[in-house]
């Protein structure tokens, strides 16, 4: 086997990879001993400290922030389709575990050892989204490697993402093996759901909040709730199902929400469920407005923070949204919020919420604090791998 080039680290900056964490940042790079300009993007490389000693192997993309990504710390391991056999192996064990169906994300980064790669499973179908230039360069072998791991009926390469421009990666959705369906089908919570591949956000589900929705659950018995940036009913359908009495689902695609129709049909309650095409926001004092009221507001939004320059922003974003859906809520009302921006610390996203609910006049006490799913680990290393936040509070008169 050939020896790896190396990247040669400066002075002491190898003390946080040998903490445990996995990026080399632009910075941190000896240029004087190995210039950045003779590396291609997605090249294998031997990560070196100051000293020579080899901290382990991982890929280079000179271009970006984030220029290199620790791998393994075992030099005779490589990025390769033995190594990703064996990390698929690690990972599906424990889904397997866990979930009672194959429904699941199997692959989530850093956090399963296989940076750059996000696999979500549908049964059969396999979801993949690749998000770095050294992912990129094995593909072929990676696909070789879920073949054999999980024998699927179809692989969706769904690069689509926009982290793919920095890494000056192409924007595609491809199916690279077997026929991808337009739908899939799945089951979170004993509740089916359709899912849009190709034309669905993301993978095309978002399973990140499936231990959250489980616990709405004990929530919603003969309530009416609202459930906001719906998406196709991931929230919503399952609130009927755990026995609302009424939900409202609110999306600014109409496509979307004819999905939610479908997914309340697939599990009888249709009669139970309703959709709102619009703006969120607007459809928010629309219904104020109509002095509409709710006994449970549910508020999962896009990323309002997506970069740290979109804080001040975004916050308000926050900050405007859960304003103006307890003001829907009943006297003794339930809210179940959540942001998936890793940049909204939990800590601030409390902190706006008593704000919130306190320029309103309400008393809020939160009940539950809820995180990301045991198939999207986190790595505690690296912060960004932990970015859901879930509260459930109530809401009462102020006395």
């Amino acid at each position: 086997m050939n020896k790896l080039p190396p990247l040669k680290l400066k002075k002491g900056e190898e003390r946080r990879l040998r903490g445990g964490h996995l990026w080399v940042y632009s910075n941190e790079v000896d240029v004087k001993a190995t210039p950045l300009s003779g590396f291609g993007a997605g090249d294998q490389i031997e990560i070196q400290a100051s000293n020579g000693k080899v901290v382990g192997n991982g890929y280079i993309n000179p271009n970006t922030l984030i220029c290199a990504r620790l791998v393994s710390r075992n030099p005779s391991y490589r990025l390769d389709q033995s190594l990703i056999t064996h990390r698929l192996k690690v990972a599906l064990s424990i889904r397997e575990r866990l979930f009672p169906t194959p429904h699941y994300r199997l692959v989530h980064g850093e956090a399963d050892g296989l940076p750059g790669l996000v696999v979500d499973r549908f049964g059969e179908i396999l979801s993949v989204q690749i998000t770095t230039a050294g992912m990129e360069r094995v593909r072929d072998s990676m696909i070789a490697a879920l073949e054999k791991v999980l024998r699927p009926a179809a692989i969706l390469l769904k690069n689509d993402t926009s982290s793919r421009e920095v890494e000056g990666l192409e924007q595609i959705v491809e199916s690279v093996m077997g026929e991808v369906p337009e739908r899939a089908l799945l089951e979170e919570n004993g509740v089916q759901f359709e899912v849009p591949l190709s034309s669905g956000q993301k993978t095309g589900w978002y399973y990140d909040h499936r231990m959250n929705r489980q616990r709405m659950k004990s929530y919603v018995k003969g309530q009416r709730a609202l459930d906001l940036f719906s998406y196709i009913g991931g929230w919503g359908v399952q609130a009927a199902t755990a026995g609302a009495s009424e939900v409202l689902c609110v999306d600014g695609s109409e496509k979307f929400l004819e999905q939610v129709h479908h997914n309340a049909s697939l599990n009888g309650v249709t009669d139970r469920v309703a959709t709102l095409h619009g703006d969120v926001f607007a459809a928010l004092k629309e219904l104020r407005a109509a002095r509409e009221q709710f006994d449970l507001v549910i508020v999962d939004p896009p990323a309002f923070i997506k970069r740290k320059k979109d804080q001040k922003n975004g916050l308000q974003a926050y900050r405007r949204v859960n304003e103006l859906a307890m003001r829907l809520l009943n006297r003794d009302g339930i809210l179940i919020t959540a942001s998936c921006s890793h940049h909204l610390q939990r800590s601030q996203l409390k902190s706006m919420l008593l704000q919130s609910s306190r320029h309103i006049d309400r008393n809020l006490t939160l009940l539950e604090e809820g995180h990301q799913g045991p198939d999207h680990p986190v790595h505690p290393a690296i912060p960004e791998t932990e970015y859901i936040k879930c509260f459930t509070g109530r809401l009462l008169p102020a006395s």
